[in-house]
């Protein structure tokens, strides 16, 4: 399945390497918001296409639609990363207020609860922020599929997926293709231009191979049923 997806994008051998250059340009572009939107917009398409079973790559095309998939996507993800945000830094600044208020041999044990507090604050963020990332793909899954936000924090729909282990797996082999897109991009840092570029197109490439096998495994446990398609939607032009 790995090698499937890798091979995802180039099986449109006409536009693959146009939709590289535009998700890699949109990725080094990330820091004007907008193209963050218009990335996660095409990951929803690869998602929305593969659990429906068609191998076909989506295209960057209809940008309206593009950006509000991807505005919603965004929500989702900044909704399940806040959370974790939240309550570490609740914890850990309780932890710095101990710190800053403890004094003199009087305050040892404060400190040391300080100390304590900063600690499982800082653990707690790390378990809080992979179970985040474990749950926001199947999260825009569901977005993808229904293409109601809602969805998004079903836990009751989600819970069945989550804890299969076709999603597991799924989950794992996408960070493991991240991670190794982030080594190879590291290679390039050598020379910092060239590594930024290559982050930004490697970076692309790997997302677009991981959704796609997220959206294989929601398909599969989901048994989302094929759905009539518009026969010029896979013909339609690249801008």
């Amino acid at each position: 399945m790995i090698q499937e997806s890798l091979q995802y994008l180039r099986t449109d051998e006409d536009r693959w390497v146009r939709t590289v250059l535009i998700g890699g340009i949109l990725s080094l572009l990330s820091v004007l918001v907008i193209p963050t939107f218009l990335v996660l917009g095409y990951l929803v398409r690869v998602m929305r296409g593969t659990m429906h079973d068609d191998d076909h790559p989506p295209v960057f095309d209809e940008w309206g639609d593009l950006f509000v998939d991807g505005l919603k996507a965004f929500v989702v993800v900044f909704v399940y990363g806040l959370v974790p945000a939240i309550i570490a830094a609740v914890v850990i600044g309780g932890g710095i207020l101990s710190f800053a208020v403890g004094g003199g041999a009087e305050s040892s044990s404060l400190i040391g609860l300080g100390m304590v507090g900063v600690l499982v604050g800082s653990l707690l963020a790390i378990v809080l922020s992979l179970l985040a990332a474990y749950v926001i793909p199947a999260a825009i899954a569901a977005f993808a599929e229904t293409d109601k936000i809602g969805a998004a924090f079903s836990f009751g729909e989600l819970r069945p997926v989550l804890t299969s282990g076709t999603y597991a797996t799924a989950w794992v082999y996408g960070i493991a293709i991240l991670f190794a897109a982030g080594l190879i991009a590291g290679l390039f840092n050598v020379v910092p231009v060239i590594g930024q570029v290559a982050t930004g197109f490697l970076g692309f490439y790997a997302a677009v191979s991981a959704y796609y096998l997220i959206g294989h495994a929601w398909g599969e446990l989901r048994d989302v049923e094929m759905t009539e398609r518009d026969d010029t939607m896979g013909e339609s032009p690249a801008v």
